[in-house]
């Protein structure tokens, strides 16, 4: 089995574009519109709504621009968990963005977590 992609909600297309290229540095394909009907259908929302992809080696992100969009629900565990070639870099460009880093305590290490403005969780770690 293999991971295609992971789909999250983003509140806007410069929110999206600043976190997925700024911070991920993946790359961003041509947005396209995926008709009410479909959304209607699929997620219970009833408007067409316009889907990005951000792609990087393994990595694809759907990212369905969605105004309404919060990220998880409070009690929420939903998140991605990516692989960064320098933790320390990383989150050297998450806080040049200005982007919530969430650092815990775990027995000998520590569990690190990226919050995008939507408020879609990421777990990240260094490449082993």
């Amino acid at each position: 089995m293999e991971l295609v992609h992971v789909a999250v909600a983003a509140s806007s297309e410069a929110r999206a574009d600043a976190f997925y290229v700024g911070v991920l540095g993946l790359k961003k394909s041509e947005p396209k519109a995926v008709g009410a009907g479909i959304c209607r259908a699929i997620f219970g929302i009833d408007r067409e709504l316009t889907v990005i992809n951000y792609l990087g080696g393994a990595a694809r992100f759907e990212v369905f621009i969605c105004p309404q969009a919060t990220g998880a629900p409070a009690g929420g565990v939903g998140h991605a968990c990516i692989a960064v070639e320098s933790l320390a870099e990383f989150l050297r460009r998450c806080e040049k963005a200005q982007v919530a880093v969430i650092r815990v305590p775990k027995v000998e290490t520590v569990i690190t977590f990226v919050k995008d403005a939507d408020g879609n969780l990421f777990e990240v770690k260094e490449k082993l």
